[in-house]
């Protein structure tokens, strides 16, 4: 397995440079590949992977953030769909396979489940220094961070949840789970970045594992103007009123078919929060409703009334798969499925067709070859997770055993 550094795409099925290094696609052509060791991992394993982009003077400059257990590496995805490799920062405390970023403003969020690790505040402004493309460097914990919170419990946590237009943080997912915060959402006010403040925590509805932050735009009237936590709680889809973080409070908590591990979700439409997204991640494993195949499924909710949400449906992928994380943009799903790797799906039929019968696959790319023989497998491995909000269309995925890939639509 080695670098691949120029634009491989692909044809009749297949991308990539050889044995080894050859990857079943559909509608996604490969533009680059490095491995984590090339990022300066010693672990070589990844697992998280965020976006940030910063534009002047007309130019807009593209950065993955690069996810590993030993730290975080920091790239710049060029015009050409390669990389340059900046530096890294390495973890606060120990290696953890748990790392979780997120981007408010021009600073990334850092956390992980490594004891006393808290949450990195990096500047990442720090990254536009051109010479860095040509002498990588290693940010230290000391000097090179705006900030460093610690005031979790125990300092760890599994998630980092952003909600940008509040300048809002939340963990989630911390340790122990009979802390006063249950483990739930914990709020950390980042209007000064140099100086993050508690706001507060809601417990109510104990660990949450992952979360997505909105202001709320409708269709739900009563709500229209708060700000809203759709919440993955294990056993159900919670909804958390946050419009004040230090007395949030749950306006439901909804069990589904099928539940196994609520893992995480996204709406399909920010502007028109009407219908949801959730992924189940031991649901396949468990073969369990509607995943007694262990082909990878994804829960369609209606949101219209968020006290009471209403499972709709479901979309099943071609492939046997346990799903991790997804993101919605402009009317597709971006799916990061561990061993059947990204696959993208149009959603945008879900407001005349809520049960998902007319989801589409429309292309994917595949990070783990070895599984491809057998159908798939619904096992843990290959992507861990994906970005896909740049301008230019390059997509980050970030494999936990190979490193990052950079893949770009190439269909009608």
């Amino acid at each position: 397995m080695h670098a691949i550094t120029e634009h491989a795409p692909c044809v009749e099925g297949y991308a990539g440079t050889g044995e080894g290094n050859t990857y079943s696609c559909s509608n996604l052509d490969l533009h680059s590949f490095t491995p984590h060791a090339e990022l300066g991992s010693e672990t070589g394993i990844g697992n998280d992977v965020w976006g940030w982009s910063h534009a002047e003077a007309d130019v807009t400059r593209e950065f993955a953030l690069v996810g590993e257990t030993d730290g975080t590496a920091f790239v710049e995805v060029l015009s050409s769909g390669r990389i340059a490799y900046l530096g890294r920062l390495p973890t606060q405390t120990f290696r953890s396979v748990w790392r979780d970023i997120k981007v408010v403003g021009n600073h990334a969020y850092i956390g992980s489940e490594a004891l006393a690790h808290g949450i990195q505040v990096f500047d990442l402004t720090k990254l536009l220094d051109v010479s860095l493309a040509a002498q990588p460097k290693v940010f230290s914990i000391k000097t090179d961070m705006a900030a460093h919170y610690n005031s979790l419990p125990l300092g760890a946590s599994h998630n980092i949840v952003s909600h940008e237009k509040k300048n809002l943080i939340v963990a989630v997912g911390s340790i122990p789970r009979n802390h006063s915060c249950a483990a739930g959402l914990i709020f950390v006010d980042v209007t000064d970045p140099t100086n993050p403040a508690s706001a507060g925590c809601a417990g109510a509805d104990g660990y949450v594992h992952d979360a997505q932050c909105l202001t709320y735009y409708g269709p739900h009237t009563e709500y229209v103007g708060t700000d809203i936590c759709y919440a993955f709680n294990e056993d159900s889809f919670t909804i958390y009123n946050i419009t004040d973080p230090a007395e949030a409070v749950v306006v439901s908590t909804t069990p589904y078919y099928g539940v196994s591990y609520a893992h995480q979700g996204w709406v399909v439409d920010e502007r028109d929060q009407s219908y949801l997204l959730l992924d189940d991640e031991l649901d396949e494993m468990k073969q369990r409703g509607w995943a007694n195949t262990s082909h990878t499924v994804t829960y369609i909710w209606d949101i219209k009334d968020l006290a009471q949400p209403v499972l709709t449906g479901h979309y099943t992928s071609p492939v046997k798969s346990i799903d991790h994380n997804l993101y919605v943009h402009n009317g597709w799903a971006y799916e990061s499925n561990y061993k059947s790797g990204l696959r993208i799906v149009d959603v945008s039929s879900v407001a005349r067709d809520p049960t998902g019968g007319a989801f589409t696959e429309v292309a994917f790319f595949d990070v783990h070859p070895e599984d491809d023989a057998v159908g798939g497998e619904a096992t843990f491995g290959g992507s861990w997770s994906v970005y896909p909000y740049f301008a230019s269309g390059y997509i980050v995925v970030n494999s936990i055993e190979r490193g990052l890939f950079v893949v770009k639509y190439s269909g009608a």
